[in-house]
């Protein structure tokens, strides 16, 4: 008498695995880009920079009683101050946070922007100073991955 068959041979199944594996291994990268992930993330992380080296720099100045165009020391380094927050420059917003120059392009005054290195122009932070006192200065919103490519 024959046996009936009860399922798949040892040969069948390691010729399925392989043949996933294999798929995977192809397939896998194609999918699974996390660059412009991890550049919107850089770019996000610069923003929340930004926004902390302004508030920092507005309660230093107020703290100490200066005038609002009076520059303050952060670390060492002048901050030049327009309306008691950071200038939109290198003197004012940039020497405040000290990002790294090389995971960044920088881009000029009012409104001051940085682009994460290799990165669409669209993948940026930017930040222009108050226009009179009493008003907060401008951020650009937070960035998604789609926008870092």
């Amino acid at each position: 008498m024959n046996k009936p068959s009860r399922g798949f041979t040892l040969i069948e199944l390691i010729v399925v695995i392989l043949i996933l594996g294999i798929i995977g291994a192809v397939a896998a990268p194609r999918f699974i880009d996390l660059t412009s992930n991890a550049r919107a993330a850089s770019v996000n992380g610069l923003r929340g920079a930004v926004l902390s080296a302004a508030a920092l720099a507005n309660a230093l100045q107020v703290s100490q009683n200066l005038a609002s165009n009076a520059n303050v020391t952060i670390e060492g380094a002048a901050v030049t101050m327009t309306n008691r927050y950071p200038t939109a420059d290198t003197n004012g917003i940039e020497k405040a946070i000290r990002a790294d120059s090389t995971a960044f392009t920088t881009s000029g005054a009012g409104p001051f922007v940085w682009t994460a290195a290799g990165s669409a122009a669209t993948c940026n932070v930017t930040y222009t100073a108050p226009t009179g006192l009493g008003l907060p200065p401008t951020f650009s919103a937070p960035v998604t991955a789609g926008v870092c490519n």
